[in-house]
């Protein structure tokens, strides 16, 4: 019987990742891993022959969310094939199931990375840097004739004002500037989700970057804002303008940088009012609250109109 330590995992998932390992592969450990809400993702440790491999498997049991995207698994598996064409440390792909078929639900199984995620570095210059040049790397891979491209989580258009803002002011002059006009933009590889918890640390370097399931082809920008935006939240407006600097200067010429995308991440966001994102939580990062959250966005999109020059009136 496969060993199977602090974690819940069927035998029919046990048995397909054991038929990708080979016929003399055994499982010598499972354990659940945390920092993501959206899938259940599982570390793996198998024996093949006198080699000990660590992988992990990431299973899709997110219906609303396989409703929408019923290709989730072969989507992630696609996206890692590209990313390996990155100057990043990302996981390769070894199978993946894409109705859940011989797996029992939607499944990707990869490789596992070294290091771990860091929200409390020592150096946060160093720390802010590392995460832009990571990202400025992943955009050098133009991503041409990649199935999967860019669209904007919310409908602008449709979308109501926050009610959970003191200031609708600045959220009325957010949704009118999204509203407006997309600038042009020079499509390349984007992560779609690249933020933090998804950058793993070996003491002062990058190691890894993980969750591709949502990359795909388009703007740069959207990568960058969607990082800031985390960062806003975390650390306030400064450490997401440290960013943007950080990242100008590892994109150089090939990043043209428009305040747009940044506003359209803002919006990507509200889903209703802002709280606390649980894989922070899960990952230990202390002092935050919903009212914190709510009020440095408030600071955040402020900052980002005096940027693209917009009025609150």
């Amino acid at each position: 019987m496969p060993l199977r330590t602090g974690a819940e995992l069927s035998d029919r998932a046990i048995a397909w990742v054991l038929e990708a390992a080979g016929p003399q592969a055994k499982v010598q450990d499972v354990r659940r891993l945390y920092g993501g809400i959206s899938s259940a993702v599982h570390g793996i440790t198998l024996k093949q022959d006198a080699t000990e491999v660590e992988w992990v498997l990431r299973q899709f049991d997110h219906e609303d969310w396989l409703r929408e995207e019923p290709d989730l698994a072969r989507h992630e598996a696609y996206s890692l094939r590209l990313a390996g064409e990155a100057v990043v440390p990302t996981p390769e792909i070894i199978a993946w199931d894409e109705t859940g078929v011989r797996s029992g639900m939607p499944a990707v199984l990869m490789t596992k990375l070294a290091g771990s995620v860091l929200l409390q570095p020592e150096s946060m210059e160093l720390w802010i840097g590392g995460l832009a040049e990571s990202l400025a790397r992943i955009h050098r891979v133009e991503a041409a004739g990649f199935p999967w491209t860019y669209f904007s989580y919310q409908d602008v258009e449709r979308m109501e004002f926050p009610r959970w803002s003191s200031r609708p002011d600045v959220w009325h002059a957010v949704l009118k500037a999204v509203r407006g006009p997309k600038p042009d933009f020079k499509p390349c590889l984007i992560h779609r989700d690249f933020h933090p918890t998804n950058v793993l640390w070996e003491g002062s370097q990058v190691s890894g970057i993980v969750d591709w399931v949502n990359a795909c082809r388009g703007p740069a920008g959207v990568d960058v804002g969607h990082c800031r935006v985390n960062l806003a939240q975390l650390f306030g407006v400064k450490a997401a303008d440290a960013f943007l600097s950080a990242y100008l200067a590892y994109a150089g010429e090939a990043f043209l940088y428009d305040p747009y995308w940044d506003l359209v991440s803002v919006t990507d966001m509200l889903f209703g009012p802002p709280t606390v994102y649980e894989g922070w939580t899960q990952l230990g990062f202390p002092g935050l609250t919903d009212e914190l959250i709510r009020t440095r966005l408030d600071a955040y999109a402020m900052s980002l109109l005096e940027r693209a020059g917009h009025s609150t009136d």
